[in-house]
């Protein structure tokens, strides 16, 4: 499952949400079936993916918390930027990868690839301001070796 962006109104909301096309290197990992749990504004994104990607859309499903937790709990891995959805998989202890913007949240520290909030969430940084397409890189070159057998 993955997200993208996180509430518009949030504060930091600029640096920690990203478009959805700075996924297409993770989309694009052949072998794997993708889950968007993306709510709001930015689930209109998925028209403008190209075809050959394809992103189940369940976001008329999520009407609150509770139904997002039933469809966490079917995730073999999520995928997120700092939202709500990534602590709630955090919370459950599905395997969460978190996408941090280059200053995070004060909870995420500045270095390191785990957390004591979530046992089973590892973070990926930005390296520089901005820079989600490395970290992109990075993340579906992992999922390339953590989807192995």
């Amino acid at each position: 499952g993955i997200v993208w962006a996180g509430s518009p109104s949030h504060r930091n909301d600029r640096n920690r949400s990203c478009a959805l096309r700075e996924f297409l290197p993770v989309l694009s990992t052949r072998d794997t079936a993708f889950y968007s749990l993306q709510r709001g504004e930015a689930s209109r994104q998925l028209a403008e993916l190209p075809p050959q990607i394809k992103l189940t859309d369940f976001e008329g499903h999520l009407r609150d918390l509770g139904d997002r937790a039933l469809l966490l709990m079917q995730m073999d891995l999520v995928i997120s930027v700092d939202t709500s959805v990534a602590h709630l998989a955090g919370a459950l202890g599905k395997p969460v990868w978190t996408l941090l913007a280059y200053v995070p949240d004060w909870r995420w520290g500045l270095e390191g690839e785990t957390t004591p909030w979530y046992p089973t969430m590892r973070l990926f940084r930005q390296t520089q301001p901005g820079d989600w397409p490395n970290l992109m890189q990075r993340v579906a070159q992992e999922l390339s070796v953590w989807q192995k057998p």
